[in-house]
């Protein structure tokens, strides 16, 4: 019986080599380790790579969303639409920022924001609608910009779980007024640390942001806004830089496995590709009434697996101040209560990944 972790960065670090160490060492000796020259170069280079104008790196994606929504002007008594179905630091972002989020529910096919119900819940407080490109796959952002024009909204891209996802052929994170990317090691384009990045094509916008990271400061003490301290250090700038460079070939990788997968597993909901998008496969996730009893199985056969995401924004003790129930979101919980995500990994090789497949069919046998 083979033992396949669900996730493991070792098998990432070593298809980059001694390029990471070299990174870090070019930073250890240079003596510059905050707001230096490989933060720039990142920033440019990411800027180039995803199609914006502006990349400005931050501390971790919390704060990039913190950041990205008080630019636009969004705080106390603000609503930002969002969804329960993701990783809660989407919301946390909103709440840092003084806006209160407002929970959609979602497409239970592809698991992201429902435009329908997203139209419902505009009120006059909404500034922003921030839709999360879940799973590595984008949401339809057609339908997300028709009704922000609308009403007059400003469109935040959530693309932590999709990073060089195409939407109509363009990159998510260039098609709203601002996109935030989480760079948390497990990402796709992870760091070695907490890091993260806002981008846009909007120039006020990103000096708004540069200078808010920083304190408030157009140069060394001499602060002009409000700020706080969320600055992506030198050795994390160094070592995306590395990364970044190889992004394209680490999204094929991630593809292929996730061709296989929908190729050999039978049996179960898989995810689906829109025709005018490319999934990036963050995650694999399937999807079976019988989840926990699955997941046990797959770890009798050696095989882990997590849930992504067992209990809803909505339902979590810290939001009940926003005062929804269970049943509020029937998609999203149905959903919490389905989903499982399969091991997707450099560490994977193409036996690992057969055995993946064969073992989920040999359980869905079972059944």
């Amino acid at each position: 019986m083979k033992n396949i972790k669900f996730n493991e960065l070792k098998g990432q670090h070593a298809y980059f080599g001694q390029s990471i160490e070299d990174a870090v060492k070019r930073v250890l000796e240079s003596g510059w380790y905050i707001l230096g020259p490989e933060l720039e170069g990142f920033e440019q280079e990411f800027a180039k790579f995803n199609g914006n104008k502006h990349a400005i790196g931050v501390a971790n994606g919390t704060d990039a969303i913190e950041i990205a929504l008080n630019a636009l002007g969004i705080g106390q008594g603000d609503e930002v639409i969002t969804v329960a179905h993701t990783a809660i630091a989407s919301a946390v972002g909103v709440c840092q920022s003084g806006a209160t989020p407002v929970f959609a529910d979602i497409d239970p096919e592809t698991y992201l924001i429902d435009p329908a119900h997203v139209e419902s819940l505009v009120t006059p407080r909404t500034r922003a609608i921030m839709p999360v490109h879940l799973y590595g796959h984008p949401v339809d952002l057609t339908a997300m910009k028709a009704i922000c024009t609308k009403h007059g909204l400003a469109l935040v891209e959530d693309c932590s779980q999709a990073h060089g996802a195409l939407f109509d052929g363009r990159k998510v994170g260039t098609h709203g007024d601002v996109a935030v990317f989480s760079l948390y090691p497990t990402k796709n384009l992870g760091a070695y640390g907490d890091a993260g990045v806002i981008t846009t094509d909007d120039s006020d916008l990103a000096d708004k942001c540069i200078k808010t990271r920083n304190y408030g400061q157009r140069a060394t003490y001499y602060s002009v806004m409000m700020g706080r301290n969320s600055r992506m250090d030198e050795i994390q700038a160094a070592i995306l830089r590395e990364k970044v460079k190889r992004l394209d070939d680490m999204t094929e990788y991630r593809q292929r496995i996730g061709a296989s997968y929908k190729t050999n597993i039978n049996g179960l909901a898989l995810p689906v590709t829109r025709d005018n998008c490319s999934h990036v496969y963050h995650l694999f996730v399937v999807r079976s009434e019988r989840r926990d009893w699955l997941k046990e199985q797959m770890a009798e056969r050696g095989v882990g697996t997590l849930v992504h995401y067992p209990l809803p924004v909505h339902m979590q003790e810290s939001f009940e101040f926003l005062g929804l129930k269970e049943g509020d979101l029937p998609e999203t919980e149905r959903a919490a209560n389905q989903v499982l995500s399969l091991p997707l990994h450099f560490s994977l090789d193409d036996d690992d990944i057969k055995y993946v497949a064969d073992m989920v069919n040999e359980v869905v046998a079972s059944s």
